[in-house]
Parts: C-alpha cells; sequence; structure tokens
C-alpha cells in the first residue's frame, strides 16, 4: 500500500515520476488549476483547486498551470503561478512566493503565468514535441470548456501533427491506491467526522430544525480546523430522508422522525464520507429497529468478506441480495425483483481527493483501495428512510472499517443519546 511518507512535496514528486512512466517519450504535459466562476454582478465562488492538479503539485492557487517537457530521457517541470501584485493582494490575500511553490511542489523552476504562453509554444514547436497530455474529464458535452479544451482547440489548428493525449485514465489508475500518508490522513478525516457526527446525536430533539444540526457539524469540524466539509453535506429527517441528496436543511424535525446524515470531513485534501440514521427522539421505535438491523446486518457482513480479489462489482450486488434476505425475513419484500422499491442507489464508490473519487473503476479488488460500503434503505410505507455508510479499506488479506469508531449499532447510538443536554 505505498511506504510510509508524508503529505508534503514529497508524495506529490514521487505521484508526478508514475506519471511520467506511463507517458511516451517527447510528450509535453499539461495541468490547470482552474480558475473561480462569476457568481453574480462582481461575486466569485470560493475558489477550488482541479483535483488532478492538486495531487501532482500539491499547489491549490487559481490560474496556476504545470508544464513537464519530457524528451532525450529527461523531464523538466515548470509551475508558473500568479506574480506578486500588491493591489491585487490588498484585496484577494497573499499569492504564494515561487519559494512557497518550490517548497509545496519539489518543483524547482517556478514562472509567471505571464510567461507560460511563450514558454509552451516554444516547447511545441520543436521537432522532438510529439504528444501533448491535457486532462479531458468533460461529465456532459453541455460543460463549459476548460482551459484545457480550449487550447485543444488551437493547438489543432496551429499544430495538427501533434498527438493530443488524454491525461484523465492515467492519473485516475493512480488514485485508485492510496499511499500510506492518503490512509493517514482519511483517518483524521474520520475522527473529524466522528465529532461532528456525535455532536449532532448529543443536538438532536423534536422541534430542532435540519439547519441546527447541521450547524452542530459544521462547528465540530471547524474547531478542528476543517473549514469547509468533503462536499455539501445532506442532513435530514422525517420525509426529507426520501430525497437522496437534500440540501435544503429547512424541515423540523419531529417526535418519531429518524435523522439522516450523510456527511464527511476533508483533510490534507483526503475526503470521507460516512452515513448514520437515528431516532430523533432517542429511542429507536420497533420498526426503526427492524429496518436499522437489516442495514447493519449487511454492513457488518460485507466488512467480513471483502479483500483483495473478489469483483469490485460484487460489492454492490451482495449489499442488495443480503439486504433483500433480512428485508424478506421481516415480511416486508417478497420477491428479489423488488428490492428497488427499498434500495435507491448503489452501495459503493471510491473515496479519496474527491468523495465520489475520479479512478479507473478496477475489475478486482486490491489493497489500498478506499470505498464506501453504502447500505440505505427507504420504506416509504413506514414513512422510514435511512443509510448506514461507512469507509472500507483493503488491506492484504481482507478490510478494515476506517469509521467504525463512529457510533453505528442501535445501543451505542441510544447510549449518545440519552447523553443529551437541553
Amino acid at each position: 500500500m505505498g511506504s510510509d511518507l508524508k503529505m508534503d512535496k514529497t508524495f506529490h514528486r514521487q505521484n508526478r515520476e508514475t506519471l511520467y512512466r506511463n507517458i511516451e517519450k517527447n510528450s509535453v504535459v499539461l495541468l490547470f488549476s482552474g480558475t473561480a466562476p462569476r457568481k453574480t454582478a462582481d461575486e466569485y465562488y470560493p475558489f477550488f483547486a482541479n483535483r488532478n492538479f492538486v495531487y501532482m503539485t500539491g499547489i491549490q492557487k487559481p490560474d496556476s498551470i504545470f508544464m513537464a517537457v519530457a524528451e532525450n530521457g529527461t523531464v523538466h517541470e515548470t509551475l508558473f503561478i500568479l506574480p506578486k501584485d500588491k493591489m491585487a493582494e490588498r484585496w484577494t490575500g497573499s499569492r504564494l512566493t515561487p519559494e512557497q511553490a518550490e517548497n509545496a511542489s519539489a518543483i524547482a523552476d517556478i514562472r509567471s503565468v505571464n510567461d507560460f504562453e511563450s514558454v509552451f509554444f516554444k516547447s511545441v514547436q520543436t521537432e522532438k514535441c510529439e504528444n501533448i497530455y491535457m486532462d479531458f474529464d468533460k461529465l456532459s458535452k453541455t460543460e463549459p470548456d476548460s482551459r484545457a479544451y480550449e487550447l485543444a482547440e488551437l493547438l489543432k489548428k496551429l499544430y495538427p501533427y501533434i498527438k493530443l493525449k488524454n491525461l484523465s485514465s492515467l492519473i485516475k489508475s493512480q488514485r485508485t491506491i492510496k499511499k500510506d500518508c492518503e490512509i493517514q490522513a482519511m483517518k483524521t478525516a474520520q475522527k473529524i467526522t466522528r465529532q461532528g457526527i456525535i455532536a449532532m446525536m448529543k443536538a438532536s430533539r423534536p422541534g430542532l430544525y435540519e439547519y441546527q444540526l447541521k450547524a452542530e457539524f459544521d462547528y465540530a469540524l471547524a474547531q478542528n480546523g476543517v473549514l469547509s466539509p468533503a462536499f455539501p453535506s445532506i442532513i435530514s429527517s422525517g420525509k426529507n430522508n426520501f430525497f437522496i441528496h437534500y440540501y435544503d436543511y429547512l424541515g423540523l424535525c419531529s417526535d418519531g422522525d429518524m435523522v439522516l446524515n450523510d456527511v464527511g470531513a476533508c483533510w490534507d485534501n483526503e475526503c470521507n464520507d460516512v452515513s448514520r440514521g437515528w431516532p430523533c427522539n432517542g429511542r429507536f421505535s420497533e420498526k426503526q429497529k427492524l429496518l436499522y438491523t437489516c442495514a447493519y446486518n449487511t454492513s457488518q457482513y460485507m466488512f467480513s468478506i471483502i479483500k483483495p480479489g473478489m469483483p469490485m462489482k460484487s460489492v454492490d450486488e451482495t449489499i442488495k441480495k443480503y439486504t433483500f434476505e433480512q428485508l424478506r425475513d421481516i415480511k416486508l419484500c417478497a420477491r428479489f425483483e423488488d428490492i428497488g422499491t427499498y434500495m435507491w442507489h448503489g452501495g459503493s464508490h471510491h473515496v479519496g481527493y474527491d468523495v465520489h473519487d475520479w479512478v479507473i473503476y478496477p475489475q478486482l479488488i486490491e489493497p489500498g483501495m478506499v470505498f464506501c460500503v453504502d447500505v440505505g434503505i427507504y420504506c416509504e410505507e413506514w414513512g422510514i428512510g435511512f443509510r448506514l455508510e461507512d469507509n472500507c479499506l483493503v488491506t492484504d488479506d481482507g478490510c478494515i472499517n476506517l469509521s467504525e469508531q463512529t457510533p453505528r449499532t442501535i445501543e451505542d447510538i441510544e447510549a449518545i443519546m440519552q447523553k443529551r443536554i437541553f
């Protein structure tokens, strides 16, 4: 699962070295950090750096560009950053110095973004440039063009003899297996997420609004230096639990409701994704117990069987089949063909630099993978919907539940909730 690295410039340099072993000779590699889109009037959305760019450089500043020129068996790396500008920095904060950029990335050649075009076109105009690799990763044809797509169109016109190649699959492949330092970061994120979930459990009571529970989670994260969650938190109660991705937070928690949360902290760019459900009033009803026990038993079973060599697709299949058998035993679902009435989404996705990590979906499970075991049960007839989701680290001979310490049994959840202070 990788060597014992720190999440520093060594990690990012080694990521790049791995990439270079998988590209063709006489190539230029380009990655862009991106820029914040305009929100309204003169207001912009908060900047969020491209994850592949961060994975390769450790830099999270807007308008940055990474370029590597591979020829004659050597690679020359250049990082282009925004130049120092006292007036601009007065409004938006300090920009990176070349020394700071080198310390974060292990790239020695640091230049201004103003120099990018001249340096880049000088490189591609040589006879030795045969390929240009960029990150093309649109999810739909309606998505706006990124800097990579815009530059690709220009290059097709100017240099039609140069091959454009996609970095996306190469980087996805690297991100599929986590290094030790990534796993340590995930464990730290799990501890912080646990604190946030426990804070919500302790605060939960009838008459509370969903946004008040969200405030408890956000406060716990902020107290640990995490200023924004790994993804927009899903926190709902009652009928709102039947919206899988729910972000309104305006519902009122009523006596008898289940509270659903699907949340995660991010530490050193590593996300985690944990779901818990609990009774708003602190005590599971008999029907809530029945359904929660089904989800818990399935989760426990999955963590007992997941190991290297197991087909990845069987995780989702087994979750559905095992849960169905229990729903059948409690007389809720008679035929497996009807499981979709109660299970509405997949049971697994990889986690890492993205919460739905941008990886090569594997045929077989391997050591070092981290993915969710997500058991969701939604019974509209009973008015009960929730999911139990944990993060699974695959080891050499089995797996570990990274979020096991976040209360997940009926007994542990009720015990935590009895400690509430009103």
